[in-house]
C-alpha cells in the first residue's frame, strides 16, 4: 500500500452514509482522504484504517464527535445573481412601505458615491401590491432598483425607468411593464421584463470586475455554510461570460462544482426560441463531463409560469381573492417544440412550474418528448394535483424542490389567495418521493435563503426557520420530508439530478473527498442551531470556522 504526502486521516466523528435498506442514515467513525479522493471510510478497529495510520506521512485530525456529511449541493440557484444580492440592500422582513423606504434611505446615506442602489427581498404583500416609481422617488435621485424576493419583479423609480429607456419600449412577450391611466411607466417590471429589459441592462452597465467580484463572494459564501456544488437555473450570455473569466484569473479551475441550465426566453416566436436552443446545445458540446467535469452547460431552463404570491402562477382553478386565472407564460404550443429539439439534443429541460396548470403542462410536455433516463426535472411544483404527483415517478421527472419556498412565514396570504382546501395541496414533497420521484433540494437563491441546513429544517419539520417564534401553524406536516430523505435529497439526490453523483454527493471510496463538519445534533428540530465548522473541497480545507 502506497502513501501520499497528502493522505490524511479523519479520526472521532460520525461519518454520513445513505443506508437504501432502510432510507435512513448509518454512521462511520473514520475516514480516509487521499489525493483529494475518499480511499477509506469505516470504524476505528478496522484492519485498513490501522494499515494508513502506519503510514509516515499521514496527518490525522480528531474531529471531537462531530457530523460529517457530503457538502452540499444547492439543486436551483442562480450563481451571479447571489453574488450580487449579497451587496444589494436587503428588505427581507420589512413589515410596510416605511420601513422600505428607511432602509434604503439608510443606505443612500452611506454609499454617497454609488451610481445606481440596488435592493432586494421586497414582497408585495408588503406594499399592499403598489409598486409605484412615486414612492421612491424622494428618496435619492440615482436609480433605484428592488428585486422581487422571487426575482420575477423588479420595482423601479423613476431615474432606473429613465436610464432603461421603458417609456419607448413595447411590452414583450410574457411581460409586464404597468403604466397609468395616461400610459406613462408607473414603476413596476414584471416576468419576462425582468429577463429582457432589467437583466441585459444591468449586464451592460456593470464592468467585469463587478462580476468576476460578485461570482467570488457567492462562491465564499457558499462554502461557508457547507456547500461546493451548485446548479445554476437560469445561465444566459452575461452571466457564462462571468463565469468563466473568474475561472481564467483562478488558473483554469473554481472551488465550486457547477452545472447550469440555459434560459430560454419567449423571445419573438418559436424560430428564436429554436435559436435560443441552438446557443445551449453549442454550450453543451463545449462544456461537459468530458471537457471539464466542474463546469457544464447541462440542458435549458424555461420559465412556465410566474409566482402565486403575485397571482401570475397558472392554476387550473382561478384564484379565490380576484377570481382571476392567469395563463402560462409558456403554452403548451410554445413549450413543444422547444422541449422536443432539446430532449432529441440530449439536454436536459428543467421547467419552472409552480401553479398545478403548469404543473400539468410541464409534465404532460416531458412525457411526450423525454427518452428514458434523461432525467429531465421540473422546478418548485409548488401547488400540484394528486395525478400530478403520482406522474413524476413514472415518468422519471427529478422533483427540484425549495424548502425554504414553503416556510410558514412567507405564506400568510396563500389561504387568501387560493382558498384554504387548495393550500392543504401545497409543497407536497413527500408525496413525490412516495411514488417513486427522485428528490433534488436548492435554495432559489437570491430568491431565498442559501444556508443549506435552515431549509433542511423547513423540509423535516414544515416550521418556520425565517421567524421561529412569531407563532406560525407549520404548514402541510403531512407532506414533510425525514431528516435522512432532505439530506440525500440536498446532496447525493443534487448531484444525481445533473448526472455528477459518480463523482460527488456521497461519502464513498473513490468519490472526490467533498464534505462539511458540522455540530449539530441528528434531529430535524435541531438544524436551526446547528453550525458548519468546516468545508472541504476534493481533499482540501476551503472553510473553518
Amino acid at each position: 500500500m502506497s502513501f501520499h504526502i497528502g493522505t490524511q486521516i479523519f479520526t472521532n466523528g460520525r461519518f454520513y452514509q445513505e443506508d437504501n435498506s432502510t432510507a435512513d442514515a448509518q454512521w462511520h467513525s473514520s475516514m480516509v482522504v487521499q489525493d483529494g479522493k475518499i480511499v477509506f471510510i469505516g470504524k476505528e478497529d478496522d484492519q485498513e484504517l490501522k494499515a494508513f495510520q502506519k503510514g509516515s506521512n499521514a496527518a490525522v485530525r480528531d474531529l471531537k464527535g462531530r457530523h460529517v456529511l457530503p457538502s452540499f449541493i444547492d439543486a436551483h440557484m442562480h450563481l451571479l445573481m447571489l453574488g450580487q444580492s449579497l451587496h444589494k440592500v436587503n428588505l427581507d422582513g420589512s413589515k410596510d412601505l416605511e420601513e422600505i423606504r428607511s432602509r434604503i434611505s439608510k443606505y443612500a446615506k452611506e454609499n454617497p458615491h454609488k451610481e445606481r442602489i440596488l435592493c432586494m427581498g421586497w414582497m408585495h404583500s408588503m406594499t399592499n401590491g403598489e409598486a409605484k416609481a412615486s414612492l421612491l422617488d424622494d428618496l435619492d435621485p440615482r436609480p433605484i432598483y428592488i428585486d422581487s424576493k422571487d426575482i420575477h419583479s423588479v420595482w423601479c423609480n423613476s431615474a432606473a425607468l429613465k436610464e432603461m429607456g421603458v417609456q419607448d419600449m413595447e411590452t414583450p412577450a410574457g411581460g409586464v411593464i404597468e403604466r397609468d391611466e395616461n400610459g406613462k411607466v408607473s414603476g413596476l417590471l414584471a416576468e419576462a421584463c425582468v429577463l429582457l429589459i432589467v437583466w441585459p441592462y444591468l449586464a451592460e452597465v456593470l464592468p467585469m470586475e463587478d462580476k468576476t467580484a460578485a461570482l467570488q463572494a457567492a462562491i465564499e459564501a457558499y462554502h461557508a455554510v457547507g456547500c461546493t456544488g451548485c446548479i445554476d437555473m437560469a445561465m444566459d450570455e452575461n452571466a457564462w461570460e462571468a463565469v468563466l473569466e473568474l475561472r481564467k484569473t483562478k488558473g483554469g479551475s473554481l472551488p465550486l462544482r457547477i452545472a447550469a441550465h440555459w434560459c430560454i426566453l419567449p423571445g419573438e416566436g418559436e424560430e428564436d426560441r429554436l435559436r435560443q436552443v441552438d446557443r445551449a446545445i453549442e454550450l453543451n458540446r463545449q462544456f461537459n463531463s468530458d471537457t471539464d467535469p466542474d463546469l457544464r452547460v447541462v440542458g435549458i431552463k424555461i420559465i412556465c409560469d410566474g409566482v402565486i404570491d403575485a397571482c401570475t402562477a397558472a392554476l387550473a382553478k382561478p384564484y379565490t381573492n380576484n377570481g382571476h386565472s392567469e395563463g402560462p407564460i409558456w403554452t403548451p404550443e410554445m413549450l413543444d417544440p422547444v422541449v422536443k429539439k432539446a430532449a432529441n439534443a440530449g439536454l436536459q429541460c428543467a421547467l419552472h412550474a409552480i401553479g398545478d396548470q403548469a404543473v400539468s403542462n410541464a409534465v404532460s410536455q416531458l412525457a411526450k418528448h423525454g427518452k428514458p433516463g434523461q432525467r429531465h426535472r421540473i422546478e418548485h411544483l409548488e401547488l400540484t394535483a394528486p395525478e400530478d404527483a403520482k406522474r413524476l415517478g413514472q415518468l422519471g421527472i427529478t422533483a427540484s424542490i425549495q424548502p425554504v419556498h414553503s416556510d410558514p412565514a412567507i405564506l400568510r396570504a396563500w389561504p387568501k389567495l387560493l382558498g384554504p382546501e387548495r393550500v392543504k395541496r401545497a409543497f407536497a414533497y413527500s408525496e413525490f418521493s412516495d411514488h417513486g420521484a427522485h428528490l433534488a433540494i436548492g435554495s432559489d437563491s437570491p430568491t431565498a435563503p442559501y444556508a443549506p441546513l435552515p431549509n433542511l429544517y423547513v423540509a423535516t419539520t414544515r416550521k418556520s426557520a425565517r421567524q421561529p417564534d412569531a407563532g406560525d401553524a407549520p404548514v402541510n406536516e403531512n407532506f414533510r420530508l425525514e431528516l435522512a430523505q432532505a439530506v440525500v435529497a440536498a446532496t447525493s439526490g443534487a448531484a444525481r439530478s445533473c448526472f455528477a453523483e459518480k463523482r460527488v454527493g456521497s461519502l464513498e471510496v473513490g468519490k472526490l473527498a467533498d464534505f462539511t463538519v458540522i455540530e449539530t445534533e441528528w434531529a430535524g428540530e435541531e438544524l436551526l442551531k446547528a453550525r458548519v465548522k468546516e468545508t472541504w473541497f476534493g481533499g482540501s480545507k476551503v472553510y473553518e470556522s
